[in-house]
């Protein structure tokens, strides 16, 4: 029963870090086959037998509750899940096992670690003055006491670095939120400056020329060729400005990526230079970035990550690698993604996985001003 500990730490779908799919909670009801195979071993009449299966459907939506109901209503399925334990207890022994979920759950419940310790505190209490009333076998409380304490007191460091990831989830959406509208406000205050102006201009020189036309044709046409020069100037300093936004979008993926790295407490090396990129290239690689630092950050478990982006033989090299568990694992939405992001650009991704996991992609670097507006 001591495996309860850490594997309640994760996958709930209503405590901190609720990142699992829903069906994860139900990995641990084979728990209770230990309540549930006690009638057998004991040859238990079919009195026992119904008394067990009705209790095993009153745990059920109980342990659902404690996942998926609000805080108060959740502590309510808690508080049921011990009182079964404490009805069932002198007639089947297996029944410590709803003592051992009640201290394993209730540190996730708790707003701080010391209210863990003390609903843990009430619940081995309760499994020792229910051992000493009713004479039980001193087993029963090295299993509902004993086990509960130890799994409990576990858990509590779980859940308060569960609840800090939720905390620093939080402020990470929070500071993307800010980001996010900073950068609409810093192009719309840049369009407003480069278009608004000129716009202006054009609209006031289309509209004398219109009434020049059949009066003084030489000026009209003298005045549409300026509306030409302003457009393409117009023209230009869009250009310049949608390709500032490109490259800045690169620059600030590659400092957040590395924030994010630093944050989780992964060393991080970098090897960059400056690449001359189109638009379009500049984006492929600021969204592989992000997802294969987030694969790192989630799943790789790494304490180093190195990131090399860098021209070599007339191709971008962009090589992300980490010394986390790696593993031939399947590949994902998200590593497709990025594969088929590099074939529209022309190049290559290859995943190793032998020591860590490497990404290794490559694409031919094109003129920027083959992606440029025509």
């Amino acid at each position: 029963m001591d495996h309860l500990s850490q594997p309640l730490a994760v996958g709930k779908s209503r405590f901190p870090g609720k990142t699992d799919p829903k069906w994860v909670p139900f990995i641990w009801i084979p728990y209770t086959l230990f309540f549930l195979l006690k009638p057998v071993v004991s040859h238990a009449s079919g009195r026992e037998y119904l008394a067990t299966a009705v209790g095993f459907l009153a745990f059920l939506p109980l342990f659902v509750g404690i996942f998926w109901l609000k805080k108060r209503a959740a502590w309510l399925c808690l508080a049921g899940v011990v009182l079964l334990g404490m009805i069932f207890a002198p007639y089947n022994g297996g029944a410590a096992t709803f003592f051992i979920y009640g201290a394993a759950f209730s540190p996730f419940l708790a707003k701080s670690e010391w209210r863990g310790a003390q609903a843990i505190a009430v619940i081995v209490s309760l499994a020792a003055l229910e051992t000493w009333l009713l004479h039980l076998d001193l087993v029963f409380l090295l299993y509902a006491g004993g086990f509960a304490l130890v799994i409990g007191a576990g858990n509590i460091f779980f859940a308060q670095r569960s609840r800090a990831n939720e905390k620093l989830r939080l402020a990470q959406e929070e500071i993307e939120h800010l980001a996010k509208t900073a950068e609409r406000e810093r192009i719309a205050r840049d369009l407003h400056d480069v278009l608004g102006h000129t716009l202006s201009v054009v609209i006031l020189k289309s509209q004398l020329a219109g009434k020049l036309l059949h009066r003084d044709p030489a000026r009209a046409q003298t005045e549409i060729q300026e509306v030409e020069q302003i457009s393409r100037q117009a023209l230009a300093e869009v250009r310049h400005t949608i390709r500032g936004y490109r490259a800045n979008s690169l620059e600030q993926e590659l400092q957040q990526a590395l924030s994010a790295l630093e944050t989780a407490g992964v060393e991080v090396q970098t090897e960059t230079r400056k690449l001359d990129l189109t638009p379009t290239q500049e984006g492929v690689v600021a969204l592989i970035v992000r997802e294969a630092v987030t694969n790192v950050v989630r799943h790789a478990q790494a304490r180093h990550c190195r990131v090399r982006l860098l021209p070599e033989n007339g191709q971008c090299l962009l090589e992300i690698a980490d010394d986390g568990q790696g593993g031939a694992a399947p590949e994902g939405s998200g590593l497709r993604g990025m594969r088929e992001r590099v074939a529209a650009v022309g190049g290559t991704l290859v995943r190793d996985t032998h020591i860590g996991t490497r990404l290794t992609i490559q694409f031919p670097i094109t003129s920027p001003d083959a992606g440029d507006l025509q």
